[in-house]
C-alpha cells in the first residue's frame, strides 16, 4: 500500500524532529521544512496527503500560507499548530480552509488522531465527489435569470478550443467558471492546470509558466517544465491575468502567437497545444488605456469574454446558496444541523456583499462555528463592510424593518466618518446616548475602537 505523504512547516527544529518521528513510526512518509516559502512551493508544486502548518514562522505567518494555496486545500487537508493559540486565529484558519488546530507542546496521540481523521474525511469527500461524477465545489448554484444566462454562455463555448477570458468581481466565482468550461470540453480528460498570475513573484513567473533549464539561474539545480508545457493537449487556466508585469504578458502573447516557447536558459523551441483560460478582477479596458496591459493580448485572451455577475445582482439566489453553504458547513465542522430563520434570509437579501459568493460562504462557515442555537437568527450575522457600502441602494424587495435597520446602519456610519470615529461625537451628532450608540454599534456588527 502506498504511504501517505506528510508536509510539516515549522520553523522550530525539535518540533521538525518530533513530528517526523511519530509520524514516520506509523507508516507516513514525512517530509519537513523550516520556511514559509519553501513550504508553499511544495504545496503548489507537489503532491501531499497531509500538511502540518505552525501559525507563527520566521518568513511569514501561517495564515497568509493557506491565503496563497487557496484551491489547493480543497483535497489537501491541513492542521495548524501554535504555541499561542486564540479563537479569532483558529476561526480565521478554518475560514481559509484548515481542518483542525493543536496547540503546543503537541501530544503525541492527538497528533496520530488529528492525522488520522483529516485523512480520512478527505478521502470521503472524494468518494462521494465521485459517486456523484462531479465535484460538488465546482458547481454553479442559483436559477437567477444571469446565473441561467451564465450557464448558457458556458454550456456553448466549453465544447469549442477557444480561448476565454473570465471577468467579475472578486469572490464571484471566476475559477468555477474555468473549471466548468473545462470539464464540458473535449479536454475535459487531461488536466485543469491553474496558474495564479498574481501569487508568483515577478523573478520566477517565466520559470513558472514556461520552465527552465538546469543551472539556468541560482536555485536552479534541476530542469523543470513549465505550465505551457503541462498543459500540451490540456487546459490552461491563468488566473489574475491582469496582474502579470508588461515583461511578462510580452512573453505570454508571444507564446500564444507563435504556439511553441522556449524554457528560461534553454535554446529549444517546445510546442504547447494548451487552450488558453484566463480570469481577472480588474477592469482591462482602463488597463489598457492606462498602458498596464497590452491591447494585443487582450485580443489574444479575450476571444470569448464571459463576465461573471456579482451577487447583488442575483439576489434570489442567496437563499439557496445559503443553504447549500450551511449544509456543507454542518458537514465539515461536525455541528448540529441548523435552520435559516426567515428574518435571516431577509437580512442576507438585503446585504450588498462587497465580497460576493464567497464573502457569503465565508459568513455562513462563521455562524455555524460560532453560533449556538439550532436556528440562525440576524444577530448572528457580523456583515463585512465596503468602503464605498453607505452609498449602495437597499433592495427594492427587502421588508421595510430591514431597509430601515440599513438605514440607520448607513446613517451611524456616516456619522462616524464625519467625526473620525470619535463614538461621543457621533452620538452628540446623532442625539443619542453614548451607551445606546455602543448598543447599535454592536447589533450592526460595526466595530471602532472604545475610547
Amino acid at each position: 500500500m502506498k504511504k501517505r505523504r506528510v508536509l510539516v512547516i515549522d520553523d522550530e527544529r525539535r518540533v521538525r524532529e518530533t513530528l517526523s518521528e511519530i509520524l514516520s513510526d506509523e507508516g507516513y512518509a514525512v517530509t519537513s521544512v523550516e520556511t514559509g516559502a519553501e513550504g508553499l512551493r511544495r504545496i503548489l508544486e507537489e503532491s501531499f496527503d497531509l500538511v502540518f502548518l505552525d501559525v507563527w514562522l520566521k518568513d511569514r505567518d501561517g495564515l497568509s500560507i493557506l491565503e496563497s494555496a487557496g484551491d489547493r486545500l480543497v483535497r489537501l487537508p491541513v492542521i495548524m499548530i501554535s504555541g499561542h493559540a486564540n479563537v479569532e486565529t483558529a476561526v480565521k484558519a478554518v475560514r481559509l480552509g484548515a481542518d483542525d488546530f493543536l496547540e503546543k507542546p503537541l501530544s503525541l496521540e492527538r497528533v496520530l488522531l488529528t492525522a488520522k481523521k483529516a485523512i480520512e474525511r478527505r478521502d470521503l469527500i472524494a468518494q462521494v465527489a465521485s459517486y456523484r461524477g462531479t465535484d460538488e465545489s465546482s458547481t454553479l448554484l442559483g436559477d437567477s435569470p444571469p446565473m441561467r444566462r451564465l450557464r448558457d454562455e458556458i454550456a456553448r463555448v466549453a465544447p469549442t478550443d477557444a480561448r476565454v477570458l473570465i471577468t467579475g468581481e472578486n469572490g464571484t466565482g471566476k475559477e468555477l467558471v474555468a473549471r466548468a468550461l473545462h470539464r464540458l470540453s473535449a479536454r475535459s480528460d487531461a488536466p485543469l492546470v491553474e496558474v495564479n498570475c498574481a501569487a508568483i513573484p515577478e523573478e520566477l513567473i517565466e520559470s513558472e509558466l514556461f520552465g527552465h533549464e538546469k543551472g539556468s539561474f541560482t536555485g536552479a539545480a534541476d530542469e523543470r517544465r513549465g505550465k505551457f508545457e503541462e498543459a500540451d493537449a490540456a487546459t490552461l487556466f491563468l488566473d489574475e491575468v491582469g496582474d502579470m508585469s508588461p515583461k511578462t504578458q510580452a512573453k505570454v502573447l508571444r507564446a500564444l502567437q507563435e504556439g511553441r516557447f522556449t524554457r528560461v536558459g534553454g535554446t529549444r523551441a517546445i510546442s504547447s497545444d494548451a487552450r488558453v483560460l484566463s480570469a481577472t478582477n480588474k477592469k482591462l479596458a482602463g488597463e489598457m488605456e492606462r498602458g498596464a496591459f497590452r491591447e494585443d493580448l487582450y485580443f489574444r485572451l479575450a476571444v470569448v469574454p464571459i463576465e461573471v455577475p456579482p451577487l447583488r445582482e442575483r439576489a434570489e439566489d442567496i437563499p439557496l446558496l445559503a443553504r447549500h453553504f450551511l449544509a456543507e458547513a454542518t458537514a465539515r465542522f461536525h455541528r448540529k444541523p441548523k435552520a435559516l430563520s426567515t428574518t435571516a434570509v431577509d437580512a442576507l437579501q438585503a446585504h450588498r456583499w462587497p465580497g460576493n459568493v464567497r464573502e457569503l460562504k465565508n459568513l455562513v462557515e462563521r455562524v455555524v462555528i460560532l453560533s449556538a442555537g439550532e436556528e440562525i437568527a440576524p444577530e448572528d450575522f457580523h456583515f463585512r463592510r465596503a468602503a464605498d457600502d453607505g452609498d449602495a441602494p437597499i433592495a427594492s424587495e427587502a421588508p421595510l424593518r430591514v431597509a430601515r435597520e440599513e438605514f440607520e446602519r448607513r446613517y451611524i456610519l456616516a456619522a462616524l466618518r464625519r467625526h473620525r470615529g470619535n463614538v461621543s461625537r457621533a452620538a452628540e451628532a446623532l442625539d443619542l446616548e453614548r451607551s445606546n450608540l455602543y448598543r447599535k454599534l454592536k447589533s450592526y456588527g460595526i466595530e471602532v475602537e472604545r475610547e
